[in-house]
């Protein structure tokens, strides 16, 4: 199997390869070219200068073409090669022809534009007409033709060491890419195993380290998950155990008539059946919004009548217990979008922990309050209030902490997880502010609602 690490390497090193061998044949190739024009350039100045003082000592052009044939490339070998040139006298009738041009045509005037004048004492005598020299890198032995072959090797040499620093460097980034992601694999195989909460070293902040921080939360959340769960399902069995155990204890005693029937007994077992019931309620609600299958029926509703129901189904508890119960909200608050049943639960279960953990001579206050963008409902107690330490973990299922509301025998101890899911589902917000023996505050924050366009 091909590794990530060796196809990476490959892909530098084609990248590298590609890149030096594009480059190092343009540069040759425009160095030889551009070579080939200085030398053309320092050939045309000198040919036009000795053409003048040739004309000047002879005063006409007879025998030219022993001093034209030169070869601009070549020295000291092939010295009488055509040189690539045509010359023609001041009325443009063609004296040395090159290759192009015959000797006595007359060229036209778009061929005379082309051509280098040649003066003598400021008066033109002729023309110098240069063509492009086929032979220049034909020319092995001159030594223009020995420098450019230098260059050439240079060049190559070059792209062959930059394919190799390609290779080095490929290979390292190569290494150092795929070292997290091999840390990564192992560290997904230990979990699949069964190691949770499996923490890798995030490393460099970038994508891979960013990926290294997504797996090691996402370790932890199954680790705290896992926990979780197995505490909740200890936690329901001791809840289930604990009814049944009563209800079993009373029937077999009557069963085996060891206790005759009486209606304290029957009361009793009632309670008992109704916490049972009470408890698979609140396990049927939290699986149905777990499973996403809780469905709301939401309609308009104003806050402070809801409210206000709320306030009317525990005054008679809080008058008994001596405890205040009171409203805080304005009548022109805008209407919330949710479902008033659900939105009950979540209030009365509230209120239900406030009464249980607020002593006689305490106060419970229910609020509301908010703008157009969303309404904030509040349950305030000045009971025993919730430890600092206990707060992040109020939410949990079945968290029982020192004073966690809704922790007493006659709770499920899933009323506050429930109260945070339909929130969740209301797409509200739900969150607490407490101090040990200084009461509680739950905050509910809502969409407020918005009327559907005409």
């Amino acid at each position: 199997m091909r590794t990530l690490a060796f196809k990476l390497t490959l892909a530098f090193l084609i990248v590298g390869i590609t890149g030096a061998v594009l480059v190092s044949l343009f540069v040759s190739l425009r160095t030889e070219r551009e070579f080939d024009r200085f030398v053309l350039d320092r050939f045309q100045a000198d040919l036009v200068e000795n053409l003048a003082t040739y004309y000047r000592n002879n005063g006409s052009w007879e025998g030219i073409g022993a001093i034209v044939v030169r070869n601009p490339y070549n020295r000291g070998g092939m010295q009488f090669m055509h040189a690539p040139v045509t010359l023609t006298d001041a009325a443009g009738v063609v004296i040395y022809g090159g290759r192009r041009y015959y000797t006595g045509q007359q060229l036209d005037k778009g061929e005379m534009a082309a051509a280098l004048p040649v003066k003598v004492d400021n008066a033109i005598v002729g023309h110098l007409l240069f063509s492009t020299f086929e032979g220049a890198t034909q020319l092995r032995e001159s030594p223009e033709s020995a420098f450019l072959a230098r260059v050439r090797q240079a060049i190559w040499l070059g792209a062959v060491a930059a394919i190799g620093v390609a290779l080095l460097l490929g290979a390292g980034l190569a290494r150092g890419i795929t070292r997290p992601l091999r840390a990564l694999t192992a560290a997904t195989q230990r979990v699949a195993q069964g190691e949770l909460g499996l923490q890798v070293e995030p490393g460099a902040d970038d994508e891979l380290g960013e990926l290294t921080r997504s797996f090691n939360q996402m370790s932890h959340d199954l680790a705290e998950a896992s926990r979780l769960r197995r505490q909740m399902t200890a936690d329901i069995a001791h809840d289930l155990r604990t009814p049944l155990t009563v209800i079993l204890g009373y029937t077999e005693a009557l069963a085996e008539g060891k206790m005759s029937g009486q209606p304290a007994i029957y009361d009793a077992m009632h309670e008992e059946a109704q916490h049972l019931q009470h408890l698979i309620e609140d396990l049927r609600t939290l699986s149905l919004a777990d499973a996403g299958e809780l469905r709301l029926q939401r309609q308009p509703c104003s806050p402070r009548r809801l409210l206000e129901r709320i306030l009317a189904a525990h005054r008679l508890q809080a008058e008994q217990q001596g405890v205040r119960l009171h409203l805080i909200a304005a009548e022109d608050l805008p209407d919330i979008d949710i479902d008033p049943d659900r939105m009950t639960q979540v209030l009365n279960n509230l209120v239900s922990n406030a009464l249980r953990h607020t002593p006689a001579g305490g106060e419970i206050a229910l609020a509301a309050e908010g703008g157009p963008a969303n309404v904030r409902l509040t349950v305030r107690d000045t009971g025993a209030g919730i430890p600092a330490a206990d707060l992040p973990h109020i939410f949990e299922r079945h968290f029982r902490g020192d004073k966690a509301r809704g922790q007493d025998a006659s709770a499920s101890g899933l009323g506050l997880a429930i109260v945070k899911s339909l929130v969740d589902l209301h797409g509200g917000e739900i969150g607490v502010s407490s101090a040990s023996d200084q009461g509680a505050t739950f905050t509910i924050t809502l969409p407020s609602h918005t009327p559907a366009a005409p």
